[in-house]
């Protein structure tokens, strides 16, 4: 790295260079090991002789278990430090890809796809080591690296598992590309451990003085904070109800209204200990040096609801829009077009951090969020009258506009308040995958021109919101255990 601002790749004597490299490809392996299903459904299918409700079930329980899994794994990552959460995250995810492989009845497949949601948090941990490592001229671009290379495992699954499957062989071979995966995953749990480091040489790692929900300075703070709450229990509910004999019929009506019930006591506990948690501060009153406003947590929630939500529902159902739309298709043409907004995040998700750094935080998001609405409704207007490259080019487009937007959001998070990074980046993450629920479960209910119009609704709506976000700017603060204060730049 160079200067304050620009980042060399190729630098990888620079510690900063190292972590991210290294950061990014774990990343690159939860996501991996978090999608390896996808790709090899097809001889799963064949292996369980599966329905197809059975099918829409595994998927359903692979991003149940990651909303809660993010709050967690941010809560662990601001108490013990990204790197022991990343090697234990991975080490873990490696034995349960395992149990999945070998599986021998499709009840284990299931909850065992649903423990493997788990690993969908990883994305959080690299949030907060790249914040550590990074100045604020440069974090944008450093997150949208880590972001964008490290997404693209999903895609490196969907490309290479069915070709490693066939060069295992025989009617195991599925099982021997999964189990592939968790092996690399569980190696590079320990390399992490032992290469990575929290921070740089002779720099705090900032700890949350209570664990157990965010600090807030006001109490319009701890209200908004339980009210943004809300949406997490709710689509776990939904996901619960698309699992019942309404849906696909994997819990029965009893299962869904104890869930349901557990749910609400769920969250009354969580309001417990967020209570707990800040009932001090907001009794006595926080220094003036210390506040900040909770608003910029839910402002970056909402944005990611409609950018990486956004993106979750529509790669699961684009292949499909293709195939249906125009006639002529087969499968495999209609999943390469729809292929190209994944491609993207390569580059859009460092852009979108890059024109963070450089044309101000709140400028940019609401200049992405602008055109990712904008996208949305141009898509809503393709049917099988339009030039397929035309749609293609229009698809492409979006997908800039959704991931460089996904950029620009997590550009933010680390300049918010830096002790409380990885539960400022859990709970945003976790709004991802609220989005992804809530846009299929519209998909469910309408034809995929109003569904992407709901998509670009829902984005125009966000970008009068994020109108109401503070330019993170001067400095911050972060008190050391023995009193002492610490400040830290943000603009």
């Amino acid at each position: 790295m160079s200067g304050d601002h620009k980042i060399n790749l190729f630098a990888l004597g620079d510690p900063k260079i190292k972590t991210l490299h290294i950061t990014w490809f774990a990343f690159f392996l939860t996501f991996m090991v978090w999608f390896n299903h996808a790709p090899l459904l097809v001889f799963m299918k064949e292996a369980f002789d599966m329905t197809s409700q059975q099918v829409k079930a595994l998927m359903i329980l692979n991003v149940a278990l990651t909303i809660p899994a993010r709050i967690v794994i941010g809560i662990l990552v601001d108490k013990i430090g990204p790197r022991k959460v990343y090697s234990g995250l991975l080490i873990a995810s490696s034995f349960i890809c395992l149990a999945f492989a070998f599986s021998d009845s499709y009840q284990q497949l299931a909850l065992l796809r649903f423990l493997m949601g788990f690993v969908g948090a990883g994305f959080v941990i690299g949030i907060r080591m790249v914040g550590e490592w990074f100045p604020h001229r440069s974090v944008g671009v450093a997150e949208g690296i880590y972001g964008g290379w490290g997404n693209f495992g999903s895609a490196a699954a969907a490309m290479s598992l069915p070709t490693l499957a066939l060069i295992y062989g025989g009617e195991h071979g599925w099982r021997y590309a999964l189990a592939t995966t968790g092996i690399v995953a569980g190696l590079y749990g320990v390399f992490y451990y032992m290469v990575a480091r929290n921070t740089p040489k002779g720099s705090t790692y900032f700890k949350p003085k209570k664990a157990g929900g965010l600090e807030v300075t006001s109490y319009k703070d701890f209200y908004l904070y339980l009210l943004m709450n809300i949406p997490m229990y709710v689509a776990l509910g939904v996901l619960a109800w698309k699992l019942s004999p309404t849906g696909v019929a994997l819990l029965s009506e009893t299962a869904m209204y104890t869930i349901w019930a557990m749910l609400i006591g769920l969250y009354v506990f969580q309001t417990s200990q967020i209570w707990k948690v800040n009932k001090e501060n907001l009794r006595n009153g926080v220094p003036e040096l210390d506040k900040y406003k909770f608003k910029q947590v839910a402002i970056l929630n909402w944005s990611y609801f409609v950018t990486f939500g956004s993106e979750l529902a529509v790669v699961s159902m684009l292949p499909l829009f293709f195939l249906e739309t125009f006639d002529g298709l087969d499968p495999v043409k209609a999943g390469l077009l729809a292929s190209g907004f994944a491609f993207m995040n390569l580059v859009a998700r460092p852009t979108g951090g890059w024109f963070s750094d450089n044309f101000g935080r709140r400028r940019s998001l609401m200049i992405l969020i602008g055109g990712l609405a904008i996208g949305y409704f141009v898509l809503s207007q393709v049917d099988a009258g339009w030039w397929i490259p035309a749609a293609v080019i229009a698809t492409m487009c979006c997908s800039f506009f959704v991931q460089a937007g996904e950029g620009a959001v997590f550009a933010i998070v680390p300049l918010i308040k830096r002790r409380m990074t990885g539960q400022i980046a859990g709970m945003t993450g976790a709004y991802g995958n609220v989005g992804a629920v809530t846009y299929l479960t519209v998909l469910s209910f309408v034809d995929y021109s109003t569904f992407f119009m709901a998509i670009g609704c829902s984005a125009l709506v966000v970008f009068f919101i994020a109108m109401m976000m503070d330019e993170p700017k001067g400095q911050i603060s972060e008190v050391l255990p023995d009193g002492t204060v610490h400040m830290i730049d943000v603009g």
